[in-house]
């Protein structure tokens, strides 16, 4: 085996190994990385050739955990790994766009990565070490990529950047963001941060470049000394330059003004479209009426189909210079704005009745219409991934449609792209819901437009239904897209705001962020173009706060702060503390008292212990419900005191008394003396029967077992001949006796023996007198042998 490694050194000391050579041979790129007790897997294979007809990137990156790798078994009836969990798929998508497009733009064989965790000790997060460990399989391999790449996590904590911060860290962080990048150039930015600045955004940045660049050049290292740095040779593409001559000098003139006229969406497509039919059209009839091309000719023999491609593809590059060009010469774009200008906002608030909260956003062609739902506990989602089991209770889904862009197709389950936009508008909007808010959120919103950054109508349509559902948010949160458009070797360049879905296709940049008045609560940005200075990232970053303030104005103005009551239809939930101790006697043997509880209220209850205190949540359909609800609890958590009158409730009877409930859980004795002032034999004389209802004081409570002495009695009248009865353990006094006689001197008593000793019969008593005395010290063994043979029967 020829196995190399290589290592490379944190800041903070910690160490990270990539090893190759040694696992996964048969794979065109594989390598091992490991970071302490973490250790990735990924490896590499592509296609020799591309399957016709392809004119993309058919690439597939899949991040996958083994439950093995923390020690633990799956869930489920199977108990083995089944489909990828949301935050395998959010990490496989921040590995693709990072390499996506890395890949020569005339590559079209099928690659696949695969990245699987074999280690984990919970201590450092494996997902930020997934793109540098992608990256380097593909160094190992001959397979045509530009320059290798990295990842890394840029944690702020107590003012500090820290890279690749452990799990227990990141619970100090203000700002969690995932940079993945070049040597030169940063390609994807992702996270969320609590209301920091855009300086404290691009101070993150340079410190996550900083950390990347050895990253790069440990894999160009490792890729020479392997001999990959030499990739392989492929052709997937057939291309006619004179034909490209051709539609570019023929076609860029209509297509820029088209460009220029500002159409719809629709129109402007079905103007483009219209431009290449009939180009085709003419271009087919001259190729059928050329002369044919001689069998024995050495010029290849191209189809239609073949044409027709090569012409979609060309086409491609005339719109895209088209649209550019009118941008930077002109400042003039697709739909007629200036670089700066946002599109039309229209909202509205309630326009479905039932929902607990709902809200319709419009951005130009972009429409969100959002619900929020409000729940129990028993409503959270419970996560359980490899190495992370827990509960989450702010929810957030996001559904794309095939109508929303006018496509005709069936829909379909939730793909890559709808977790993704969703997990952007959920990091936006989550930092803003209060910790102590005791209900569970669900926010959903569905697409009914898009013509770009629907991510961000979604964001700005949760807010408006959160705050229409009466959710105290801390601040209302909007989002907005950004563009930049930047040729290669030009200083020209322009950052555009509130991106339309084709600006965002054809130009070099798609860059979101949403925040409050105060600051950002979450980014993605994708870059596609080489040389992206800060300074640059700066003013699209300023310009995207200029924007997002305006849309914020739009929201406020549509509803000014949460509604101050839910909805009738919202379930109502109060939520109080008890002591821990007090957490089973309200649940009870089994959950009996709990049930029985939610039973008689109709009411819904949860406990948990946090803190070292119970939460107990209760929710009902009306406020009646839920104050009997936690009159119960309240009455469980409570101490009985001395001297209090409680209206109990007969248990059960027994000869000498019967146990009464005077608090739930909690019983005491009822002596029969106790029930009534006059003597009754048994406590059915009362009329005292199981289930009745009796008034009680209590008048003890034993220190040591804790017990109730109660009494009824003391509660009525006392009558006035009534006599008292002398205490347990009183003696009655006597009548005076008359002198007792005089019975003369008492014959001496005898000796009492000792406490244990037992007193002598008479006859015993005669032979010990006559004994000898005999020292008790003294043995009573014979002291030599022929005393011994005094005592022996023969």
């Amino acid at each position: 085996m020829n196995v190399i490694t290589k290592t490379i050194q944190l800041a903070d000391g910690r160490t990270i190994t990539i090893e190759t050579g040694k696992v996964a041979k048969q794979t065109d790129g594989a390598v091992m990385l490991k970071m302490n007790n973490t250790v990735l897997l990924a490896t590499v294979c592509a296609a020799k050739d591309a399957v016709p007809g392809t004119d993309f990137m058919p690439l597939q990156v899949d991040y996958r955990e083994q439950y093995s790798a923390a020690g633990r078994f799956p869930g489920g009836f199977t108990k083995r790994e089944g489909k990828a969990s949301d935050n395998e798929i959010l990490t496989s998508r921040l590995v693709d766009r990072v390499l996506r497009p890395l890949f020569p733009s005339n590559y079209h064989a099928e690659v696949f990565v695969n990245v699987m965790l074999l280690s984990a000790d919970g201590v450092d997060q494996p997902d930020a070490l997934a793109g540098f460990a992608a990256s380097a399989a593909l160094a190992c391999s001959d397979i045509p990529f530009e320059c290798p790449i990295s990842e890394v996590r840029v944690a702020r904590i107590n003012g500090e950047y820290v890279i690749d911060p452990t799990f227990e860290q990141m619970k100090e962080a203000d700002m969690d963001i995932m940079v993945g990048a070049s040597a030169e150039n940063i390609m994807m930015v992702e996270g969320e941060m609590k209301e920091v600045s855009e300086q404290d955004l691009l101070g993150a940045l340079k410190a996550a470049m900083d950390a990347i660049k050895p990253m790069c050049e440990l894999q160009k290292e490792l890729s020479k000394e392997l001999g990959k740095d030499v990739k392989r040779e492929y052709n997937h593409e057939i291309n006619d330059e004179d034909l490209r001559a051709r539609m570019n000098k023929e076609l860029y003139q209509p297509a820029y003004d088209i460009t220029k006229q500002a159409l719809p969406k629709q129109d402007r497509a079905d103007a483009f479209e219209k431009l290449l039919e009939d180009f085709k059209e003419k271009f087919f009839a001259e190729r059928a009426a050329a002369p044919e091309t001689p069998e024995n000719s050495e010029t290849p023999v191209i189809s239609d189909d073949e044409y027709s491609a090569m012409m979609d593809r060309y086409y491609h590059d005339v719109e895209r210079d088209a649209m550019r060009r009118c941008i930077l010469d002109e400042g003039i774009r697709l739909d007629g704005r200036k670089t700066t200008d946002i599109r039309p906002i229209w909202c509205e608030v309630s326009p479905l009745p039932m929902p607990h909260g709902s809200a319709i956003f419009t951005r130009g062609e972009t429409q969100s219409l959002s619900t929020c739902t409000l729940g129990t506990k028993l409503d959270e989602k419970m996560v359980d991934d490899v190495l992370d089991k827990s509960y989450m209770r702010f929810l957030l889904h996001y559904n794309f449609p095939p109508f929303c862009t006018g496509e005709a197709k069936a829909q379909r389950g939730v793909g890559r792209r709808e977790i993704g936009h969703g997990h952007l508008a959920w990091r936006g909007l989550k930092g803003q819901i209060p910790e102590d808010f005791p209900y569970t959120v669900r926010l959903v919103s569905q697409i009914l437009e898009s013509n770009g950054s629907s991510s961000m109508a979604t964001v700005c349509a949760g807010t408006l239904a959160l705050m229409d559902a009466g959710v105290p948010m801390k601040k209302p949160v909007s989002g907005i897209a950004m563009g930049l458009i930047k040729n290669p070797g030009e200083d020209k360049y322009a950052v555009l705001s509130d991106i339309l879905g084709d600006e965002d296709h054809l130009g070099d940049m798609d860059f979101k962020t949403t925040g409050t008045k105060d600051g950002l609560t979450a980014t993605q940005m994708d870059i596609k173009c080489d040389g992206l200075s800060f300074d640059i990232l700066e003013k699209a970053l300023m310009q995207a706060k200029a924007g997002r303030e305006h849309i914020l104005k739009c929201l406020t103005d549509t509803i000014a702060e949460p509604r101050a009551e839910f909805k009738p239809q919202v379930p109502r939930i109060v939520q109080i503390e008890i002591p821990k101790e007090f957490i089973g006697a309200v649940i009870g043997p089994g959950g009996k008292i709990i049930q029985q509880m939610q039973e008689d209220t109709k009411t819904t209850i949860t406990i948990e212990e946090t803190d070292g205190v119970g939460k107990v949540q209760v929710s009902g359909p009306d406020k009646d419900s839920i104050d009997a609800a936690l009159a119960k609890i309240k009455a469980i958590v409570a101490i009985p005191e001395v001297g209090e009158v409680y209206d109990g409730v007969v248990r059960s009877i027994m000869p000498y008394g019967c146990f009464v409930e005077i608090m739930p859980g909690k019983d005491g004795l009822l002596h029969i003396s106790e029930i009534d002032w006059k003597r009754l034999e048994t406590v059915e004389e009362a009329g005292i029967k199981e289930g009745d209802h009796i008034q009680v004081k209590l008048l003890e409570i034993d220190p040591k077992t804790g017990k109730y002495k109660l009494s009824h009695r003391v509660l009525i009248e006392k009558p006035a001949d009534y006599v008292e009865r002398p205490a347990r353990g009183e003696r009655r006094e006597r009548p005076e006796r008359g002198d007792r006689r005089d019975r003369g001197d008492r014959r001496d008593r005898r000796e009492r023996p000792e406490r244990g000793e037992r007193r002598p019969r008479p006859e015993q008593q005669q032979q010990q007198e006559a004994e000898p005395y005999r020292d008790p010290t003294e043995s009573k063994e014979p002291k030599d042998f022929s005393d011994a043979l005094d005592h022996m029967d023969f």
